[in-house]
């Protein structure tokens, strides 16, 4: 019985091995928060305004999209398998954002609601996906023009419509 358990560990060790070392952890570690935090930065803007998408759904969708491309880039995978497993991050956003797009049915058939939640989460995948990468600086710069774009856009718009 004492031979079970030695190789019960010795399975579950090389199950759980796949952080070699000090600097794979710490990589690993540095683009989820990163992808995390980021997406949690848009998301309380989103929640911020009011919008169903907020801090908890950014936060998911940067931290998920930045884990479907850390973990084949750390197992070796080549640029075309990267490359569909980007593609299947943007299709799957692409459902997720379908999701939050409704069309208003009080009679105005040409108001429609959720786009910009959608592209903010469309977003908020590529930040994760870059973050997870290790284009860590792309996905910080890339937040602050969201922001601005979440934050600016409105007021820049609002100033034009009031001059007319």
């Amino acid at each position: 019985m004492n031979a079970w358990w030695h190789e019960v560990w010795v399975t579950l060790q090389a199950e759980f091995a796949d952080i070699g070392d000090a600097s794979q952890l710490t990589r690993i570690t540095v683009r989820l928060l990163i992808a995390a935090i980021l997406g949690g930065i848009l998301g309380f803007e989103r929640e911020h305004k009011g919008k169903a998408a907020g801090v908890r759904t950014h936060m998911l969708v940067a931290l998920g999209a930045a884990l479907f491309v850390l973990v084949p880039q750390m197992s070796g995978s080549q640029a075309d398998a990267m490359s569909r497993v980007v593609q299947g991050v943007i299709a799957g956003i692409g459902f997720l954002g379908a999701g939050t797009i409704l069309k208003n049915q009080d009679g105005d058939e040409g108001h429609v609601k959720g786009l910009t939640t959608a592209a903010g989460l469309w977003m908020t995948a590529a930040i994760g996906v870059s973050a997870g990468l290790g284009r860590e600086a792309t996905a910080v710069f890339s937040t602050l023009l969201a922001l601005a774009i979440f934050s600016v856009m409105p007021r820049i718009v609002k100033l034009l419509e009031n001059k007319d």
